[in-house]
């Protein structure tokens, strides 16, 4: 997915462990690994606030736009597709 989490990034800069941040977030630690590592398919807008306030951040700071970053397993399931656009001479 061309989209990459950087809250471990974030939690470094803060000096905070997983289990404090999942505990001031007030999501599981298993949930914020799930987030952490990149492997979550949504996010709620509640969780990243809460996110931002306790890490004191933006959005931007925990997530960001990678093209070209397709995952592996995402690139095999989605066959590759050409969109021709047809035009009027």
């Amino acid at each position: 997915m061309p989209i990459t989490v950087d809250i471990d990034v974030m939690m470094a800069r803060r000096k905070m462990s997983v289990g404090e941040l999942a505990e001031r977030v007030g999501i599981t630690p298993a949930n914020l690994a799930v987030l952490k590592n990149g492997r979550a398919k949504a996010v709620r807008f509640a969780t990243l606030a809460a996110l931002c306030e306790v890490l004191e951040c933006q959005p931007g700071d925990l997530l960001r736009w990678e093209p070209g970053a397709e995952s592996e397993a995402a690139s095999a399931a989605a066959p590759e597709t050409k969109t021709e656009v047809a035009t009027e001479s």
